[in-house]
């Protein structure tokens, strides 16, 4: 019987493999070609219109990361914006804002009284418009300022009643960067295909984002590939998906908040912990629907950044509606993803050089990139 224990083992197998290496190597020289890569999509934003009984209303809402695209905010290119740096570059943001975002009624642009801005504990940035009262029975809304943003960002456009009720909302991007809209009949019924589309939008936008969510996908993929059938696989989803829901839920009601600075990293972290567990403990590790419970709580507030950034939960509309179908949207895509990739996973398991060899590779992959993405977020952003 041999003497050495299960992580001994596994670096054995590690070392004396030359194409777990040559593998090693391959990922180690990409991800220095790779300085700018981004395991998140292109971004989001929120654009709120509001009636108030003296004129209208508009908030957008960006990440500091896309505000930066708008004005010099970062000063010093550190890659954080403070407090003092935003207010001297306040003027700035709000002219480009006040410049490109354009509402329009009865074929004359409304004009807009007052600007205001601030930076909020969340990092993200919100610019506040003020319009002058008309009389519309209709409006043309353009976001002009999504061109000045990275490729393929879009904008969660909502328009809103005097009581705060979302009539009408939309998904812009800079190839269709504005919307029509017609005020509402009390009788027509629009309200209830409103929220429809509503659902339709969220949910999309909950499946892109985590088909987009590399890092979320690669913490997945890591607590996968050691999973040996239906039933362990299926527990770790669970357990991973019931975690994320809670602190996308609390994170979203605002009743937690934990700054992006901080979970963005831990997201990082926790893909090269679940890499060095499986390189160190070999087969399925214990306690593995643990470890997807405990992260996938970090992971969640990692979710809950993309409708903070659409403005959602900032008391400017309804929460539950787009809280429950992008979690959904979530849910599905994670769902497309794990029906494609754990056969493929059952598959080659069966294989002993794959378990010996091509699993602690993947491993291996797994940590590098994680440890790539760590330090990307602390020390380059």
């Amino acid at each position: 019987m041999s003497s050495r224990n299960p992580g001994q083992a596994a670096l054995s197998r590690l070392a004396g493999s030359r194409a777990v290496l040559g593998a090693i190597l391959v990922i180690f020289c990409s991800l220095l070609s790779l300085q700018d890569a981004a395991a998140h999509d292109p971004g989001l934003s929120g654009l709120t219109i509001r009636q108030r009984t003296n004129g209208l209303e508009a908030t957008l809402t960006l990440a500091v990361k896309d505000a930066v695209q708008v004005a010099e905010l970062d000063e010093d290119h550190d890659g954080i914006v403070t407090q003092a740096e935003f207010a001297r570059s306040r003027p700035q943001l709000e002219a480009a804002v006040e410049r490109h975002v354009v509402i329009t009624a009865a074929e004359k642009v409304i004009k807009n009284k007052s600007v205001h801005s601030r930076l909020d504990e969340n990092n993200n940035v919100e610019v506040l418009l003020n319009f002058d009262a008309v009389g519309f029975s209709s409006l043309e809304i353009q976001s002009k300022i999504i061109a000045s943003l990275p490729l393929g960002h879009r904008q969660y456009l909502q328009i809103q009643n005097a009581t705060g009720e979302t009539f009408f909302d939309r998904l812009l991007s800079a190839a269709a960067d504005r919307a029509t809209v017609e005020m509402p009949d009390a009788h027509s019924g629009i309200g209830a295909f409103e929220a429809v589309r509503s659902f339709a939008n969220f949910l999309c936008m909950g499946v892109k984002h985590i088909l987009t969510g590399y890092d979320h996908l690669l913490f997945l993929f890591g607590l996968l590939l050691v999973a040996r059938g239906f039933f362990s696989s299926l527990g770790i989803i669970t357990s991973f998906t019931i975690a994320h829901s809670i602190t996308l839920a609390v994170a979203t009601l605002r009743v937690v908040q934990i700054p992006s600075r901080i979970v963005e990293p831990l997201i990082a972290a926790s893909i090269v912990f679940v890499g060095i567990e499986n390189l160190w403990r070999g087969d399925i590790p214990t306690a593995r629907r643990m470890v997807a419970f405990g992260f996938g709580l970090i992971h969640g507030f990692g979710f809950a950044s993309a409708l903070h950034e659409a403005g959602i939960g900032s008391g400017t509309g309804g929460i539950i509606l787009p809280l429950f179908s992008f979690n959904l949207g979530v849910e599905l895509g994670q769902i497309m993803v794990a029906a494609l990739a754990l056969p493929i996973i059952w598959k080659l398991r069966e294989n002993p050089t794959f378990i010996a060899r091509w699993a602690p590779a993947c491993s291996a992959a797994v940590v590098l990139l994680g440890s790539f993405w760590f330090v990307q977020r602390v020390w380059m952003t």
